[in-house]
């Protein structure tokens, strides 16, 4: 089995980052087109003061999650054939994250929007909480307490070859 170079192991994990992306994009485009449109519908005039207020944050956060969640695709640009996929790799994850972080606001507080609209307040802030905790198990807490999984087996991020002291 022959070994990845650098730049091939740079280039593979901007090729695992864009599939990851993708995945996100399309969820956050769905979630962001939901809330153009919500104001033009015929029930948003029902909506109190309260819910407005959570909409915007909802809207707001949703369009920074597509912004960053989209803005590898201009950085690479910027960079095309440059030699600088290092840099890309890491500002496309520092965007995907924080992209992920907005798209989880945007969807927390969608869910509280629509669970005040037709429950009582004190279910509807139950549920988005519920809703974020779910979130967070799986988008945090789950991959940070399973960092370490597979230590014992071949590495997939640490590809330099590993030998006997005095080798």
């Amino acid at each position: 089995m022959s070994k990845e170079t650098e730049k091939q192991r740079w280039q593979r994990n901007f090729a695992d980052l864009l599939q990851e992306l993708r995945v996100a994009q399309t969820g956050v485009q769905i979630l962001f087109a939901f809330l153009l449109t919500l104001p033009f519908s015929n029930g948003f005039t029902r909506t109190s003061g309260f819910q407005k207020d959570v909409y915007i944050v909802s809207l707001l956060s949703a369009a920074a999650a597509t912004a960053l969640i989209i803005s590898p695709v201009a950085f690479h640009r910027a960079l095309f054939r440059q030699g600088r996929k290092p840099e890309l790799v890491r500002f496309a994850h520092r965007m995907a994250t924080g992209g992920l972080a907005f798209m989880l606001v945007s969807m927390v507080s969608a869910v509280l929007l629509i669970t005040d609209f037709v429950l009582d307040r004190p279910i509807a802030f139950l549920l988005t909480a519920l809703t974020g905790l779910w979130f967070l198990s799986f988008w945090a807490l789950l991959p940070f307490a399973r960092r370490n999984w597979g230590d014992d087996d071949i590495d997939d991020e640490d590809d330099t070859p590993r030998t006997a002291p005095g080798d």
